[in-house]
């Protein structure tokens, strides 16, 4: 449903595992595959979570417009300075769950990325990495481990918190850049564990913006960039960073033939990542203004057209119907599905937002209260 709503190198390192070893909490993937170390291994042209031993929900990338429009006037960094600058704050997340087979429970273990938030301890990483975790151990580049208590996750932008007890000394925080202002064609390092290979840094740049992914429990990730940096099982939550050194996006998923890196790769954008980790570390849930409908492409023209209502939502509550083609939201123009979940994903839940949309050959107006999205 398309929602609006530095590590050293490891002494005697072992062979990676294949990125079918394990069992996910979650179904084998069919179209679309995700990013922690392990899991269900892709079908041929699946997007997957870039995790270990997980596997996922069915996802789909939904194509839409790839043409950035804001410039990026940060200083350019060599690979070398950003890693040097970045690598201290990225950790490796090693989650043991527990599976039951018949009559049996068996523990099993996932391993994924992430990267320290605040000072505060607290580390961002994807929510499909931790999810169903019994324990969390947080590897620093130090060689330090600490054990990570999960402080909050947001399935619906694949975004968890989880909090080490750790000196200032050993927390390196990142910054935090704007995802608006990123550019097709902008250098950016991928840095994380795949397969188990903790501290790797690759290189690529952004292949394309507004991407939309669909999150673990099946809302949209919109304005998700893609990337040609190589990213793999393990790269899961790791961060995307851009030439000046700053965090514009949370690695996630990757499209693959071969279920390894083919070069297209997917980044939660960091300005969502702000909007629900702000939430999140204060230990309450992200809240999410709802509009309750499914959209898709218009025939003709431009705007979101809804395919669907939820009964009793907001939109159904204001007489709108399937078919209907959505033009503007409070004084922001609608051109396409992606513009639309954008947008009510600005708003907080409770607000009231003018609606103009298309029917019939004719453009109507109307305001309604928007509602918080459920799980």
């Amino acid at each position: 449903m398309n929602e609006i709503p530095g590590f050293p190198p490891l002494p005697n390192q072992p062979t990676p595992p294949p990125a079918s070893s394990g069992v996910g909490r979650r179904a084998a993937l069919t179209v679309a595959a995700l990013l922690a170390v392990g899991g269900g291994g892709a079908a041929v042209g699946a997007l997957t979570y870039a995790s270990m031993n997980h596997g996922g929900t069915t996802t789909v990338i939904r194509n839409v417009s790839a043409n950035g429009t804001s410039t990026a006037t940060e200083a350019a960094l060599s690979i070398t300075d950003i890693a040097k600058r970045t690598t201290p704050g990225v950790v490796d997340l090693v989650v043991t769950s527990s599976s039951t087979n018949g009559f049996f429970s068996q523990p099993q273990t996932a391993e994924g990325s992430g990267f320290v938030y605040d000072t505060k301890g607290d580390i961002v990483t994807n929510e499909h990495v931790v999810a169903g975790a019994t324990s969390i151990k947080v590897n620093f580049p130090s060689g330090v481990s600490y054990v990570g208590k999960l402080i909050g996750v947001d399935a619906s932008t694949d975004l968890a918190v989880v909090r080490v007890k750790a000196p200032a000394s050993a927390l390196h925080p990142l910054a935090l850049g704007d995802s608006s202002k990123v550019q097709v064609g902008d250098p950016v390092i991928a840095i994380g564990s795949p397969f188990g290979y903790r501290g790797t840094v690759t290189s690529g740049i952004v292949s394309a913006l507004h991407r939309q992914m669909t999150s673990p429990d099946n809302y949209t990730i919109a304005d998700s960039i893609q990337t040609d940096a190589p990213i793999n099982h393990g790269n899961s939550g790791g961060p995307l960073i851009s030439a000046s050194g700053q965090v514009i996006g949370v690695n996630a998923q990757i499209q693959s033939d071969s279920g390894g890196s083919d070069g297209v790769g997917f980044a939660i954008p960091a300005n969502t990542i702000q909007i629900v980790v702000s939430q999140l570390v204060t230990g309450k849930s992200a809240k999410h203004a709802y509009l309750g409908v499914s959209i898709g492409t218009p025939v003709n023209g431009t705007g979101a057209q809804i395919d669907s209502t939820v009964t009793g939502g907001p939109a159904d509550k204001a007489g709108l119907a399937p078919g209907d083609v959505i033009t503007q939201i409070g004084t922001s123009a609608i051109a396409s599905p992606n513009d639309l979940t954008g947008v009510v994903d600005s708003f907080h839940p409770g607000q009231q937002v003018k609606v103009t949309y298309k029917r019939g050959g004719n453009v109507h107006t109307v305001t309604l209260t928007l509602g918080t999205r459920p799980s």
